[in-house]
């Protein structure tokens, strides 16, 4: 049976006549101070409700690994991109997709770890704690994603 893709009222989509079809949500942020909130609570509500309101298992650890992700990724876009913030939340295939589009063209990269070194550490975070990562240029801006995954037990690659 194939399924058809439905949105309901907070804009989550999922695919019906299929039990564990992709759960997604799309929130645009207004780049200002209270974004980066704003962001946290957005994941936590879409992961709780994936968790009561779609049947979804998903563990008290990854809504806190997702919420940091959302935090370091919103936290860069609004540093060093001007304007709105896309924040865009999916499950499927096992893995929270968190996802962050912004204005800058600016691909960034992971600094060498530096102990001394206060602050500039997001990219490091999210890199250690994602299952994938991948940044990609748009026509206007880029778009980085990261896959965590639903399963506590699993690490990400290069950790253990």
């Amino acid at each position: 049976m194939t399924g058809k893709t439905t949105a309901d009222d907070r804009g989550e989509r999922r695919t019906r006549g299929q039990d564990a079809g992709p759960v997604e949500t799309t929130a645009a942020l207004t780049g200002d101070g209270a974004c980066i909130a704003e962001a946290r609570h957005l994941a936590a509500d879409f992961l709780s409700r994936a968790r009561t309101g779609h049947g979804r298992a998903v563990p008290a650890r990854t809504v806190d690994l997702a919420q940091l992700v959302v935090s370091e990724l919103v936290t860069n876009a609004r540093k060093y991109a001007p304007g709105p913030i896309v924040l865009r939340l999916r499950i499927a295939g096992g893995v929270v997709e968190v996802e962050v589009w912004d204005s800058d063209p600016v691909l960034p990269t992971a600094r060498r770890a530096d102990p001394q070194r206060i602050g500039q550490h997001g990219l490091e975070i999210v890199k250690a704690i994602a299952h994938d990562l991948t940044m990609c240029p748009e026509r206007v801006g880029k778009r980085i994603t990261a896959s965590i995954t639903l399963e506590p037990d699993q690490e990400a690659p290069g950790r253990g």
